[in-house]
């Protein structure tokens, strides 16, 4: 019983990370395929490192859940099972959530740039790529105001 709990437990991570959206300068969601974008040019004025955080699309809480309540079941009998039951549920679904989060998570970069306009703006996406302040980079907008930076 426990082995197929870990594998389970593997299996749910695995579709977890899978699941990640990307936030990156290369990577393009179906719908953004195909559409106009608008390109501008500019030179990079700062670049810091930063976190983005993990996604909780829910499927963490509930495979958590589902392996802790079926964990807790093993313990004890009559009411004590029932209790043990529910509290590893609820345990186990804290846990998925927190480990699907942990599991998403990406470094990424806060560029700002002066575009050649002399607006200057700031960009969050994934660490995919180096910049250096000082580089010239476009900047490519799309519906929606979803804006990456290339290089």
């Amino acid at each position: 019983m426990k082995q197929t709990g870990y594998v389970v437990m593997i299996i749910v991570l695995l579709l977890a990370g899978g699941c990640a959206s990307r936030q990156s300068g290369n990577v393009y969601s179906r719908s953004q395929a195909q559409q106009q974008l608008s390109v501008y040019y500019g030179t990079v004025l700062v670049v810091n490192t930063v976190t983005i955080e993990g996604t909780q699309t829910g499927l963490g809480t509930v495979a958590g859940g589902v392996l802790g309540g079926i964990a807790g079941n093993t313990v004890g009998g009559g009411h004590g099972r029932a209790l043990a039951t529910a509290v590893g549920a609820i345990g186990g679904a804290l846990v998925g959530s927190a480990v699907e989060e942990g599991a998403t998570r990406q470094n990424g970069l806060e560029l700002t740039v002066e575009l050649d306009s002399g607006e200057v703006i700031a960009v969050v996406q994934e660490a995919d790529d180096y910049y250096a302040v000082g580089d010239r980079v476009r900047i490519i907008r799309g519906p929606g105001g979803v804006t990456r930076i290339r290089q």
